[in-house]
């Protein structure tokens, strides 16, 4: 079997999240691909455009529903463009998954804090969606979400569902300037609203998504909050490269990110060089 040759699927249906970011609904056009294949929350896949390459993007739907895989994607470049000028009804090709997922097994029975800064709400989405779909299994679930500005926020349909939900707690900020007249969120950075929400560690996991300075302060914020370093994780998805361990361009130290992650817990961090 060729490790390099994707699967062909159908692009069912495209959401425009913001100018430059959609979100893709697709379907294997192979039966029996389509009823063998399984992702966890946090896993990868490689996507391309034939004759423009090939881009790793998250998982943003819920494992636990078969009937289609949903990927986002900001245009940035030669194959997001590419992907961008295909329309519902379009072949793209996939190969996938790659990569290790959350710990959702270990997180099973206890409190859920997901944090994600601007276009990172992506890879924790699926997380955020298999609880819903298995909302007995988790505990409570508290929702940090912040962005750049308004119009910059992404899944804004889903934003407001969950704000309306009974069984979860949601938090949403936008940038100092960001705000608009209607805006009734906080108007701070990410790790300064998570420190005003201040989330108990008390049987409690946290998931933090987003650049790399929001990444890195809203652990350390954690970590003084009570959580150990163990039952903290981020996702260094925007490291992948090839997925299968042989261009060598994901590596962190010893760490293959597209194979040991692209999911670390800050205690694996803290072992890695401060490139991450």
């Amino acid at each position: 079997m060729n490790l390099y040759q994707p699967h062909l699927m159908s692009i069912e249906e495209i959401t425009d999240e913001t100018p430059d970011i959609r979100t893709l609904r697709l379907s294997f056009q192979d039966a029996v691909v389509a009823e063998s294949f399984d992702f966890k929350a946090g896993q990868f896949g490689q996507y391309s455009v034939f004759g423009a390459g090939e881009c790793a993007l998250s998982f943003t739907s819920s494992p636990l529903r078969k009937d289609a895989i949903e990927a986002t994607f900001q245009t940035s470049g030669k194959v997001t463009g590419a992907i961008r000028r295909l329309n519902a009804g379009d072949t793209i090709g996939f190969r996938g998954p790659y990569g290790n997922g959350f710990p959702m097994e270990k997180m099973q029975g206890k409190n859920l804090v997901v944090i994600a800064s601007g276009m990172a709400l992506a890879p924790a989405r699926s997380l955020i969606r298999q609880v819903l779909d298995a909302r007995d299994m988790f505990k409570n679930l508290c929702i940090i979400y912040g962005a750049r500005s308004v119009p910059e926020r992404i899944y804004r349909s889903e934003l407001q569902q969950w704000s309306e939900r009974p069984d979860l707690s949601l938090h949403q900020c936008v940038d100092p300037g960001g705000e608009s007249h209607d805006w009734k969120g906080d108007v701070s950075f990410v790790p300064t609203l998570a420190a005003k929400v201040s989330p108990s560690p008390e049987n409690a996991c946290a998931v933090v998504c987003g650049p790399p300075v929001v990444v890195s302060l809203t652990l350390q914020l954690l970590e003084r909050l009570g959580f150990s370093s163990d039952a903290l994780y981020t996702t260094l998805q925007n490291r992948m490269k090839c997925g299968i361990g042989k261009c060598g361009r994901c590596n962190v130290g010893p760490m293959y990110v597209c194979k040991d992650g692209p999911v670390f817990s800050y205690a694996q961090l803290k072992s890695l060089p401060p490139e991450y």
